[in-house]
């Protein structure tokens, strides 16, 4: 969405002007990604504070005009008395914006951020293409905690930025941990890897279960139905819950309902977790340009746990972003 429009979303809410502090706001307006504290004045005419530091850089990437950002209280100066923030503003930050300001939260740019452009979709598509050719070239032998960084290190080489986020590298009885971090045991079957890259800003997330025994792989067919079911659901107009249902219902008649522990899925573009959750709670209606994932899993307590998940575009049909197999071996 353009900054112009925003704007006028800002003030159909009866807002005169909007203080954004958070990094991934900034970029969806400027472009430009703050290495240190800036704050975004978004108004008719919405100009980029940075320090003095940062300022020759920031002119030359901001599509948003930039200014040098001296202090918050000479700022204050400056703002009307009607002011909206975003959702993540800080304590601190709110108490030294004082009583003189009518202050509103609104979450109206992460509202906008949830449809995406051809642009960001471009981003998250690199992301996920460096993402999956980086796991390919990982050998995958030794400890979790060495082959989560290894992995780490060819993202990097193959073009991302950095991690989206930190690599779950979890095997043996620890897979069941569903957000387990790496440790220093030698990995083990099965294996769940959930990773990301991030391009331009722009992140991915995936996850796959590597898999051995028969066991394993009786629950790795019913987590694979599940996702591929609640994927051919997806399309604009049907509620976020529901496919949170289709996905958990399967799960539910092999018996395994209450080992499926978090929700199906989520937003993600600047920020790997967005708007809209795939939950039983979110009644949002899927839109065409959404980038959701969808992760179910199930969890057995002390024996193993399998995920499996795909980055998926909301078109007329569901697009799966993601080109790698679902079944992958050591």
């Amino acid at each position: 969405m353009e900054v112009p429009e925003i704007v006028n979303q800002m003030h159909e809410e009866g807002l005169e002007s909007l203080l954004i502090f958070q990094p991934e706001n900034i970029t969806y307006l400027s472009g430009y990604w703050p290495t240190s504290s800036s704050i975004l004045l978004l108004k008719d005419d919405p100009v980029l504070l940075v320090p003095k530091l940062d300022r020759k850089e920031a002119e030359e990437i901001s599509t948003i005009t930039v200014e040098e950002l001296k202090s918050l209280d000479k700022l204050k100066k400056e703002l009307p008395a009607n002011l909206g923030v975003e959702p993540s503003l800080n304590i601190a930050t709110y108490q030294k914006l004082g009583d003189d300001f009518k202050i509103r939260v609104t979450d109206l740019l992460e509202r906008s951020r949830i449809i995406k452009s051809d642009h960001e979709i471009s981003n998250i598509q690199k992301a996920t293409d460096i993402a999956e050719k980086s796991l390919l070239e990982l050998e995958i032998r030794g400890a979790e905690e060495e082959v989560a960084a290894q992995l780490e290190y060819i993202m990097r080489i193959n073009g991302s930025s950095k991690p989206a986020f930190d690599t779950i590298m979890a095997s043996g009885y620890r897979s069941s941990f569903p957000h387990a971090s790496t440790s220093s045991e030698n990995i083990e079957s099965p294996l769940v890897i959930d990773w990301g890259a991030v391009h331009n800003h722009y992140a991915s997330d995936t996850s796959r279960t590597l898999i051995q025994t028969e066991r394993e792989e009786e629950i790795f067919d019913i987590v694979l139905e599940a996702q591929t079911k609640a994927i051919k659901t997806i399309k604009p107009g049907v509620k976020a819950s529901y496919i949170d249902k289709v996905a958990r219902d399967i799960i539910t008649e092999y018996g395994y309902g209450e080992s499926f522990l978090h929700s199906t899925g989520h937003g993600v573009g600047l920020e790997v977790h967005e708007m809209p959750s795939l939950s039983s709670r979110e009644d949002k209606k899927l839109e065409a340009g959404m980038v959701i994932t969808v992760e179910p899993g199930i969890y057995l307590e002390g024996e193993f746990g399998v995920r499996v998940e795909d980055m998926v575009l909301v078109e007329k049909r569901s697009r799966v972003l993601n080109n790698m197999d679902s079944r992958l071996s050591f």
